[in-house]
């Protein structure tokens, strides 16, 4: 009882988010609802016409033409401006409904945006992309419909029972009594097709992220002839979407035949009462007509409001994944007294640092480094020694658990992300570029640069003369993530991104990992130019690349274990002395 509570409860909640967004848009649905009533109210009068010309033929001979061909006008002008009330309302209700759903993407992309790192880093992109893209389409087909036919049938309904108890409310009182069946029925399925359309709403996400998450890997897959155990897998969830989407389907497809069944019987008790009234002389032959008529119509949309429901059924499913989404809490923003961080020399200070990305595995404790303005810090440690988590906390990427992180003293949680975040500059490991123009790559950090200072960032990093050989130059299109770039020009972009802004303090983690060792000179020579004078973290796993640096911080399980110079912590015959001849080993 309390688990069914609970859904209904759910749904209700849903619910009551969508009519939120719909109500942005109350005019056009009050406009709407206005047309379907003029639409109905003209289609309900059609058959009083036909029932009165039926009337007008009593016998051989006495047939009233004038009278029947002046009914005829009328009826052609009624079904005429039914149709173009009917065109306008679908013309309404496409707006209502793609605005609707434009609204609640907008809304997802934003909460994307603003998302901690931990949400985007603890589920599959795949499934988030789903929700936006795929259940936002699911949706509104199924608001779509609820719209151009929930408002009309609910008005049929209501206009043919009030038409039919001003003919013959004996008649209209056979209607009335046998309507609870239909919705009887309806309600029995409805209750059954929502957690059916959840479940293949879900398990459509899981198929994407794996269908995503294939693609983006096919290398792999194919290097290690994956592909046998790839299909088995996607074979696997094939079947169980199959299975769940079998069940929705088949409750939704009984719907239609089920309320037909008992809108027959509403028909079949509206002839036979009707034609026992028209020979007891209660009502004419045109009013028996006109009231089989009107049962037909208001049977009609009960067929038609069953499919609705399980529409919406269905559209309400897909809702909720996107409102959960929606609904996560943002990344905690920042404080109403957060700073903005100007005039940075770069000092940098941790003090009693911890942190872990589950509270059940300990990963950084009781961290403390102190770095001064201008020091190029390197970070070296085995794989798992927590390098990149120190990056990830030093842009507060996420948040320490206990001590704190200083920049020119003031904590970071007190300084405004923005402005913490656009002191640094950051190359990675993982490169990434967006699809655009080469140029706007380059300057997504500063996009008031000239032309002149991005072609020097170019130089300076050697990604110009590439970029010259290209089709057209800086204005040469690249598709998602660098298109056909190597990966050693997608880095060199990268850092050509961070020439271009040299800001006060750097972060370079493995930035030049993807690069051949030529270039790769010619980089650090770039880098150490760069760097003189800025704050600098360097993450490394080739230690001959870290030399030069002022201090070497060697981690190994979230503590630092030695620091010095290359030198200083090559005398001293430990664990970075190990690490450093393991690697030039013979």
């Amino acid at each position: 009882m309390a688990r069914q509570n609970a859904k209904s409860q759910l749904k209700r909640n849903t619910l009551r988010q969508v009519l939120q967004y719909i109500k942005s848009y109350r005019v056009l649905l009050i406009l709407s609802v206005a047309l379907a009533t003029a639409s109905v109210a003209l289609t309900l009068y059609v058959p009083i016409l036909v029932g009165d010309a039926i009337d007008y033929i009593v016998d051989r001979g006495q047939v009233d033409f004038d009278a029947i061909f002046r009914l005829l006008v009328q009826i052609s002008i009624a079904v005429l401006l039914t149709a173009l009330f009917q065109w306008s309302m679908n013309t309404i209700n496409n707006r209502i409904t793609f605005q609707v759903v434009r609204d609640i993407r907008d809304e997802a992309f934003r909460k994307i945006e603003i998302l901690p790192l931990k949400y985007i880093d603890g589920h599959s992109h795949g499934e988030i992309v789903s929700r936006v893209i795929a259940d936002a389409d699911q949706f509104a087909d199924g608001l779509l419909m609820g719209f151009t036919q929930l408002f009309t049938g609910v008005i049929t309904i209501a206009g043919t029972l009030i038409f039919m108890f001003s003919i013959h409310w004996v008649i209209a009182l056979v209607v009335v009594l046998l309507t609870p069946i239909s919705l009887f029925v309806a309600r029995f399925i409805a209750n059954r097709t929502f957690q059916m359309f959840k479940l293949q709403s879900e398990t459509r996400g899981e198929q994407t992220a794996f269908i995503e998450e294939m693609i983006e890997n096919q290398q792999v897959v194919h290097a290690y002839t994956h592909e046998k155990e790839a299909l088995e897998q996607f074979d696997e969830i094939n079947e169980r979407l199959a299975q769940c989407s079998l069940r929705a389907t088949f409750f939704s497809s009984i719907t239609n035949p089920s309320t037909r069944f008992v809108n027959s019987l509403v028909y079949a008790g509206v002839g036979l009462t009707g034609a026992l009234s028209a020979i007891s002389g209660w009502i004419s032959v045109g009013q028996l007509s006109c009231f089989l008529s009107y049962a037909n119509q208001y049977t009609k949309p009960f067929n038609e409001i069953s499919g609705v429901i399980t529409e919406l059924q269905n559209a309400l499913a897909c809702a909720r994944r996107i409102f959960e989404l929606i609904d996560e809490p943002p990344q905690e923003p920042d404080s109403e007294h957060a700073k903005v961080l100007t005039n940075v020399d770069g000092r940098v200070d941790l003090e009693q640092v911890s942190f872990s990305y589950t509270p059940d595995t300990e990963l950084i404790e009781n961290l403390n480094l102190s770095v001064k303005p201008g020091q190029r810090v390197a970070i070296v440690g085995p794989t798992g020694c927590g390098k990149t988590t120190v990056i990830n906390l030093l842009m507060r990427f996420y948040d320490v658990n206990s001590g704190r992180i200083c920049v020119e003293r003031q904590d970071i949680r007190n300084i405004t992300r923005k402005s913490l975040r656009s002191n640094y500059g950051m190359v990675l490991q993982d490169t990434w570029l967006k699809a655009g123009t080469i140029r706007e790559n380059i300057i997504m950090g500063k996009p008031d640069a000239t032309e002149e200072e991005m072609i020097a960032a170019a130089k300076a990093s050697h990604a110009h003369s590439f970029i010259r050989r290209l089709p057209d130059g800086y204005d040469t299109v690249i598709g998602e993530d660098g298109g056909s770039l190597s990966q050693g020009q997608k880095q060199l972009l990268c850092i050509s991104r961070v020439m271009l802004c040299l800001p006060p303090m750097l972060i370079l983690d493995e930035a030049t990992s993807s690069i051949d060792t030529r270039t790769e000179i010619k980089i650090q020579q770039a880098f150490a130019r760069m760097m003189k004078g800025r704050t600098s973290f360097i993450v490394a796993h080739r230690l001959s690349t870290i030399r030069e640096a002022d201090v070497i911080l060697v981690m190994k399980d979230g503590h630092i274990v030695e620091q010095g110079t290359h030198e200083e912590l090559l005398l001293k015959q430990g664990f970075y002395a190990n690490l450093y001849n393991s690697q030039f080993a013979g």
